[in-house]
């Protein structure tokens, strides 16, 4: 049977052969004039194209004149005085100005001029580029941000100033297109959704607290003081080293030893002690799903920042994937189990990674190409790896990932977190990028979760917010229909999706339902209700198609493959979280990763342990232990842990009932000190968790907690502005306030005492370095006796020992922390851009040379060596990773391979 070309009537086999040869004929002229119209729609579009771009030319040319203007416009401002702009830390350069006028201007303007093409708009890609994004980092801000991330160094205010945008560079940059040849779809970003992409996380300025955050204001530097920050000042009649942050001067006294050699453009060595990444606490659970498996080797596959953790628990050993810049989200397994793919949202350093994206380089990819979202894809074995793809198509951050099944897993489908939930196939071998066969706007709300059908390789399943879609994939087109509830409750939620052997899908709903979707259709065919009581978040068929769910209830059930109960259960403790997935493990053993980032072991039989636990929220506080391998973190999720560094476990932990800022042992080791971001402090057994007291200085957090040398007094350094001192007795277990050090107009950041334990130096939120006879609570005002003290510590940035760790064009809080090394001359600083580096100690000279090591993708907040040395702690603020690094004076090979 086949269908009549003019009329559409069914013609059977025994028709006469006039009537067929005249449907050939028709059929043939039909192709004909579809190829013409095709001819003509290609030509329009071209056309369309070469208008676009003409437009796109004008728009630059309308932002170089609202640029110029704007820069008229701060002349003037400059010149009154007060009502001058407020330069911000943003990705373009220090020094430039936000203009919330302008930018509506901008707006309206791209608003007109795409009207001009009836249902095309007009890329907003250049405008997201050039856009400047405030930032709470910055003391001279006055705007409120909800969150804030460092963005990448940038350079000093001179350099910013002379190499400024030109109008041919302008026209270029807004001449740039994103093109997939395959793909008519095109998904500029919003400009307003970008903020969020420009600093994630909290910097040294912000120390955000649950309930409380506070912004300082100081007065805006002048461009005289702005060009003078690229170099320090040196007086050596005075023996003063001046040191400029955002255009305030900081003297800093050279010690008399070293004053008549001194030079602060002296070169420096990077250090011969280097670190190696041993081991990594953490799981990032809260937030991400279907991200841990089982490989063959027996390993536990997971992550946590930017790191993947490949963990044989039997022998305790970790081996990690350094190959991301930024947040690992979401994560694949290809079908041999032996490859895998991880996306990551946006680097920390997008300013060099932008000028890449407008000229992609044809041959190879660079650094800063690998700052923007992308996939990796590389071998479990060796930790190669193998294809980067997505750079310059992924927008935002990678939601989810899935390879294909059916066909041996050759394709690869991602989900981009922009707007419109992009969502793009992959050949992914082809090449080092791959080719992307196509993309497609997913959904106008969150995407969760996606899968390819393991018998049908055109079938893609995705859910999510008030959705669930089958895709048919066929000749480089996607069709795409809405899952049909009928009847059901409609739930706001689709969490999870999973298929039968027989390819039906599975999935589980935001009310704990569970509904099984027959192979091919679109609509319901068996409905489970209540199998959870809350969203269900996890479903794995095995192989014996047994299903096994997990909800946000805490409960892990077994299914047969008619969804009826098995009666096998499992219930989570409380305080390991929910269930947030459930993997196959070795034999009858599952895996769970929980929404409390912890992994879990066990059976039906057996019950669940913990093999991987940490931290859920922010993370500040950090104190290695004075005599053992051990150290202590307390973060905003309230909890104290206890670590063991050579068995890599926790030995205690413990609910303070208060987010915690800061921590610190007693000199003997049998007392810790916990600062909390309400301003009260806890004094507790180091072994037997006993609550000892509990003291309250002010409202604000306590910054950071500091015992003498010789264990009489303790510093405890507040938001307040102010250093409150206690006598110490009673082996560390009773506490007298003897005064309060008052002098500081910012919150104090960081404290040392003297090796004499009479003397405290300081650090506050405006860059100051203040002296304190400690047993006194007065103020040293003649610092310059304070040049040759020497100190016990050496954990305040802003010194003369730390001149060198501030990278040019630094506004003063983008090292949050730094540490000297107990018993050799090995300084390491954490920054807001995730990297630790190692100096050697004094780093006293601008520009010292370092090693810089990757790992975190969140703000370092503080550092520690354990009492020998050995090894290096880091912690994470929103990444919530604790990372042990060991110190070697010679050169190792990393764990992992870019």
């Amino acid at each position: 049977m086949r269908i009549d070309g003019e009329n559409g009537t069914l013609l059977s086999p025994g028709s006469s052969a006039a009537s067929n040869s005249s449907a050939d004929e028709m059929i043939e002229n039909e192709n004909h004039s579809l190829r013409d119209r095709m001819a003509d729609l290609e030509k329009k579009v071209h056309e369309q194209t070469d208008e676009i771009m003409c437009l796109r030319s004008t728009l630059a040319d309308v932002l170089r004149r609202l640029s110029t203007v704007e820069g008229a416009g701060r002349l003037t401002t400059t010149r009154e005085g007060p009502g001058r702009a407020t330069p911000t830390k943003d990705q373009g350069g220090r020094g430039r100005h936000h203009n919330h006028d302008n930018r509506e201007v901008f707006k309206r303007v791209a608003s007109s001029s795409s009207s001009n093409i009836p249902g095309r708009s007009v890329s907003t890609s250049h405008i997201r580029r050039g856009t400047h994004y405030q930032s709470t980092s910055s003391l001279y801000s006055d705007g409120h941000s909800s969150s804030s991330v460092s963005p990448a160094p940038s350079p000093s205010p001179t350099q910013a100033q002379t190499h400024a945008p030109t109008p041919h560079a302008l026209t270029t940059h807004a001449q740039y297109v994103r093109h997939t040849p395959t793909s008519p779809y095109t998904s500029p970003m919003r400009t307003a959704q970008v903020g969020a992409l420009s600093k994630r996380w909290a910097s040294t300025s912000d120390f955000a607290t649950p309930n409380r955050v506070t912004h300082a204001h100081f007065p805006t530097p002048t461009n005289s003081q702005l060009t003078r920050a690229r170099e320090a000042q040196y007086n050596p009649d005075e023996g003063v080293v001046k040191l400029y942050l955002r255009g305030r001067p900081l003297n800093l006294y050279v010690p008399t030893s070293v004053q008549e050699t001194y030079s602060p453009t002296s070169p420096s060595v990077p250090p011969a002690a280097k670190l190696k990444l041993e081991w990594v606490y953490g799981y990032r659970g809260r937030d991400c799903r279907n991200n841990v498996f089982q490989l063959p080797t027996g390993e536990i596959v997971y992550f946590v920042a930017a790191v993947v953790v490949l963990y044989n628990v039997e022998d305790q050993m970790q081996r990690h994937y350094l190959g991301h810049t930024d947040d690992i989200k979401c994560l694949a397994m290809h079908p041999n189990k032996l490859l895998i793919a991880t996306g990551q949202t946006a680097g920390h350093d997008r300013r060099d990674a932008r000028s890449w994206r407008l000229n992609p380089p044809a041959d190879h990819l660079s650094p800063e190409a690998e700052e923007w979202p992308h996939v990796r894809i590389w071998d479990s074995v060796s930790l190669n790896t193998l294809h980067i793809i997505g750079i310059s198509d992924i927008e935002r951050s990678v939601a989810c990932l899935a390879f294909s099944k059916a066909d041996g897993g050759s394709l690869l489908v991602a989900v981009d977190e922009a707007p419109d939930h992009n969502m793009s196939v992959w050949d992914w071998s082809r090449g080092e990028r791959g080719y992307k066969l196509l993309e497609t706007k997913c959904s106008a709300d969150q995407v969760l979760a996606v899968d390819f059908s393991p018998v049908d390789r055109s079938t893609i399943i995705t859910c999510g917010k008030n959705h669930i879609s089958f895709w048919s994939y066929d000749s480089g087109m996607l069709a795409k229909r809405m899952g049909i509830f009928e009847n059901r409750e409609r739930p706001k939620y689709v969490t999870s999706i999973s298929f039968t052997d027989a390819g039906n899908v599975i999935s589980g709903d935001s009310n704990g339902n569970l509904l099984i979707w027959q192979r091919g259709g679109n609509t319901v065919y068996k409905m489970v209700r209540g199998a959870h009581d809350g969203p269900v978040f996890s479903i794995l068929v095995q192989k014996d198609g047994a299903i096994i769910t997990g909800g946000k209830d805490g409960q892990i059930v077994e299914w047969d493959r008619e969804l009826e109960r098995t009666g096998n259960t499992i219930e989570i403790p409380e305080q390991f979280g929910s269930p947030r997935v459930v993997t196959s493990g070795r034999g009858t053993q599952l895996v769970v990763g929980t929404t409390r980032n912890c992994v879990l072991e066990g059976t039906f039989t057996f019950p669940m342990r913990p093999v991987m636990q940490g931290h859920t929220e922010e993370l500040w506080a950090l104190a290695p232990h004075p005599g053992h391998h051990q150290f202590l973190t307390a973060g905003y999720d309230r909890t104290c842990y206890l670590w063991d560094t050579m068995a890599h476990t926790i030995v205690w932990s413990k609910d303070i009932g208060e987010p915690a800022q800061s921590a610190a042992f007693s000199n003997n080791g049998e007392i810790v000190i916990i600062g909390t971001t309400s301003g009260r402090w806890f004094v507790m057994d180091a072994e037997t968790r006993e609550m000892y007291s509990q003291h309250q200085d002010g409202n604000e957090p306590i910054q950071v907690v500091k015992f003498s040398p010789n264990g009489q007094y303790l510093a405890v350094g507040s938001r307040d502005n102010n250093i409150y001192v206690y006598q110490v007795s009673e082996d560390c277990r009773k506490y007298t306030r003897i005064g309060r050090c008052q002098g500081h107009s910012s919150f104090v950041t960081h404290l040392d005492w003297s090796a004499d334990s009479q003397f405290l130096q300081s650090n506050s939120g405006d860059y100051e370095l203040l002296f304190w006879n400690g047993g006194l609570c007065r103020q040293i005002v003649q610092t310059a006796q304070m040049r040759d003290v020497e100190w016990a510590s050496n954990t305040c940035t802003l010194t003369f020992a730390t001149l060198g760790i501030w990278p040019e064009g630094a506004d003063g809080t983008d090292v949050n922390t730094c540490t000297k090394a107990n018993h050799s001359s090995v300084l390491a600083t954490g920054d807001d851009f995730g990297k630790v580096k190692m100096f050697n100690s004094p780093a006293c000279h601008q520009k010292a040379r370092c090693l810089e090591y990757s790992g975190h993708s969140s703000h370092v907040t503080a550092l520690g060596f354990l009492h020998d040395d050995s090894r290096l702690i880091s912690t994470g603020g929103r990444d919530t990773a604790v990372m042990q690094w060991v110190v070697s004076a010679t050169s190792s090979s990393t764990s992992s391979q870019h």
